[in-house]
């Protein structure tokens, strides 16, 4: 299907080596797993979000603090009045340690507090899954972003040493006088503007490689290309709304936005409960150690408690009323932002589902262009040696065959893409998905 071969041409353009082992796309995007940055940094906040479980159960658990203090006291006493005290200076150093237990029994918001704590989990899940189909996603476009560019290389150099011909013909026609100087003009015109569209196209492609390279932090190899395994296959189920209805059960886009609303939700039950009384058990033990005293005696003492501790709010300022009404406000804004990504997704879903089926007419109607542009260049090429077409048409014609051969290697790599931007709109893109891609791979 492509002009062969594409690693010699790469070897050609960029004075790199040919690999006898290409890459295919499931390579491309194991190294990117380990290597890329934006899903390095989509790990680690996932790996941070699963804290907030732990973090929202401690609020139900027991707390215990450990206290010790050691003071030097330097006092003077005068004892006044008839008292058997001595007075005067007396110094010494007391010291001790603590122990204090906290259990809440009753804290409204702090159970609250734990069940946000697993919605902020599930959203951290779902925002991590955003980051994998969205890796799938960077790899196939910029993957594919390579092998058009190198076609468009060897387009350009095949639709050169075309006109190169031509222009050489149109020399000779004219020294022999059976063409006139307008043709060699033309065609040296040509061959100049094909000229500069190679030296665009060589740039274009080091710019897609460097792309690739960022997201594997290493030199991309040779790629494979496309080849005989590539099919055209319509969506199954073929009904949009199908799709769409699927969407809206799996979308990570949507599970976000969910939780969020579910949190806006909790958030007001958690403000509200700033009215509630807490109760808590609370028990100490402490011992203390003196050396002296007013009296000039030392004194060990142990202390030990346990009870409960009710604390009931009476009145902060309004600061309560506040905030409960800006969770009110919040779980409005949360409920329209939730209606909002349910019609995204199901826009976003129909949009994927029309790019496949557009696109596997597109690639047909290339395809048939394909084989009429073939047929009017060898038409053309007919007629200019019988007379009746000019070395314009000729040139013409082979513009006419590389623009749509171009533009039907684009094709064909928008609709693998548009396959794998309708999974992910119903969010279930991963690897067995891009597997299936990889296999229309030479």
């Amino acid at each position: 299907m492509k002009i062969k071969p594409i690693s010699l041409i790469l070897a050609a353009v960029l004075g790199a080596p040919a690999f006898s082992q290409a890459a295919d796309l499931i390579d491309t995007f194991h190294a990117a797993q380990t290597s890329d940055a934006q899903f390095a940094a989509a790990r680690a906040a996932q790996q941070a979000g699963q804290e907030k479980l732990p973090q929202g159960r401690s609020l139900l658990m027991p707390s215990v603090n450990l206290s010790a203090n050691s003071t030097f006291n330097d006092q003077n006493t005068q004892y006044k009045g008839v008292f058997p005290f001595p007075g005067g200076t007396h110094r010494f150093n007391t010291h001790g340690y603590g122990v204090t237990l906290v259990q809440p029994l009753f804290r409204q918001q702090n159970w609250v507090a734990y069940s946000e704590a697993e919605l902020q989990v599930a959203q951290t899940d779902a925002q991590f899954r955003i980051a994998e189909q969205d890796l799938v996603l960077r790899v196939a476009q910029a993957y594919f972003d390579v092998l058009i560019a190198q076609d468009s290389v060897q387009l350009a150099e095949a639709q050169k040493s075309a006109i190169n011909e031509q222009l050489a013909q149109a020399k000779r026609n004219f020294e022999v006088g059976s063409a006139t100087i307008t043709d060699t003009h033309e065609a040296q015109a040509r061959y100049d503007l094909t000229s500069a569209q190679e030296i665009a196209a060589q740039n274009n492609l080091e710019i897609k490689r460097r792309a690739l390279q960022q997201l594997i932090n290493a030199q991309p190899q040779a790629l494979r290309a496309l080849g005989k395994q590539f099919k055209l296959e319509a969506p199954q189920p073929a009904d949009m709304e199908k799709w769409v209805d699927e969407a809206q059960l799996n979308s990570p886009q949507l599970a976000i936005a969910q939780a969020a609303a579910q949190l806006a939700e909790k958030e007001v039950d958690r403000n509200r409960g700033g009215h509630y009384p807490t109760l808590d058990l609370v028990a100490n033990y402490s011992k203390n150690f003196s050396n002296g005293g007013s009296f000039g005696v030392g004194s060990d003492t142990t202390s030990k408690s346990v009870g409960v501790q009710l604390n009931v709010p009476i009145f902060q300022g309004g600061a309560i009323n506040s905030k409960w009404r800006e969770a009110e406000a919040n779980n409005e804004r949360a409920k329209q932002e939730l209606e909002n990504a349910r019609r995204s997704v199901a826009l976003q879903t129909r949009q994927a589902y029309l790019g496949v089926v557009s696109g596997i007419a597109q690639v047909k109607a290339l395809q048939q262009a394909l084989t009429s542009s073939e047929s009017l260049l060898e038409a053309s090429k007919l007629g200019q040696e019988v007379g009746v077409r000019t070395n314009l048409d000729v040139l013409n014609a082979q513009q006419q065959l590389y623009s749509t051969r171009r533009d039907l290697y684009q094709a064909e790599y928008n609709y693998l893409l548009s396959h794998l931007r309708l999974k992910s709109a119903v969010g279930a893109l991963n690897e067995a998905e891009l597997t299936k891609v990889n296999q229309a791979l030479n």
